[in-house]
């Protein structure tokens, strides 16, 4: 049996933050955020709202939209970094909520590459025969571990959910995937509650996102452009054959840098980050959603999706949409 994604849901917090919230505290400005990110506004979270409550938004919105029973998931993957807890996992809380008692149950903890981990995991799992439907869950609430002090990093984030079902089909649509890791990198974008090192250097144990925003840039830039050429490849496809690229919205700017170095029209990427800010692992599922909102994504089309993030991760894969 292949994987075919028969479902997608999201879902976002109802308060809306625009960036001249920002002015009323920092030395920053309207134009300054969009010229800089192309964000232009983001949600956050209500004081007692938390990640399960934003997966549950989002699982209960592909269920309705789809006419899906969920009570046979037999295997839910959260992928986070904000969860309620560290233990019970996300997935154990989710499977209790949702009321999927025979589902396996896993977080996935890959920062903004962890929707991406999740689908190739979902793929595995099917084509291993081991497992038939398998929810997907990409969830953040960002702003509840965000340093409003650091002018360069908190206007970035926002809170957010998005999910897929993935069953065993006899025709899939879920293709060869990569994922991968350097390590190597990981003292360049952490959250952490410990007053540890990674890689010799000394970390900041406040509990909130700390960035370092040029080295990241860099290291996305260029090893994102290689990634989307090893999943065409893999894919055996062209770039010409991509009808969407769908990568992590952190930064409009590392998009259209990634789209330049490999020649792929930036007009043919889906973004959610200007709407919803960088919400992580949420931030593909949600930037599909606009698409297929907007009209965009149409049944056919081939969608290159990339997610990269801290650790520092990658992973991708190419999907033909039919839904």
């Amino acid at each position: 049996m292949q994987a075919k994604i028969t479902a997608i849901g999201t879902y976002a917090p109802e308060k809306v933050i625009d960036n001249h919230y920002f002015e009323t505290f920092l030395d920053t400005s309207d134009e300054w955020i969009r010229s800089r990110t192309g964000i232009v506004e983001r949600r956050f979270s209500a004081e007692n709202e938390y990640t399960s409550d934003l997966s549950i938004g989002a699982v209960k919105d592909l269920a309705l939209r789809y006419n899906k029973d969920i009570s046979d998931v037999d295997f839910i993957l959260v992928a986070t970094v904000t969860h309620d807890q560290i233990m019970p996992s996300m997935a154990c809380q989710l499977q209790h909520r949702l009321n999927i008692p025979n589902a396996a149950a896993l977080d996935i903890s890959a920062a903004c590459a962890g929707f991406g981990y999740g689908i190739t995991l979902a793929r595995s799992l099917i084509h291993s025969g081991m497992y038939r439907k398998v929810l997907v869950i990409g969830a953040e609430t960002l702003t509840k571990v965000t340093d409003f002090t650091d002018r360069t990093s908190c206007i970035l984030f926002g809170d957010g959910a998005g999910a897929l079902l993935i069953e065993a089909a006899e025709k899939g649509n879920v293709g060869e995937c990569i994922a991968g890791a350097e390590g190597s990198g990981g003292q360049d974008l952490y959250l952490s509650t410990l007053s540890t090192q990674v890689n010799g250097t000394p970390i900041q144990a406040n509990n909130k996102i700390v960035q370092n925003g040029r080295a990241v840039f860099r290291w996305a830039v260029t090893r994102m452009a290689e990634a989307f050429e090893a999943i065409v490849e893999k894919n055996g496809l062209t770039k010409e054959d991509i009808d969407w690229f769908i990568p992590h919205s952190a930064n409009m700017r590392i998009i259209e840098a990634i789209c330049q170095r490999v020649g792929f029209p930036v007009e043919k990427s889906l973004e959610s980050l200007s709407k919803y800010g960088n919400t992580s692992s949420a931030s593909i599922p949600l930037a599909l959603n606009e698409g297929i909102r907007a009209g965009k994504v149409k049944k056919g089309d081939k969608l290159l999706l990339l997610g990269f993030g801290g650790g520092l991760t990658y992973a991708g894969t190419v999907v033909e949409w039919g839904l």
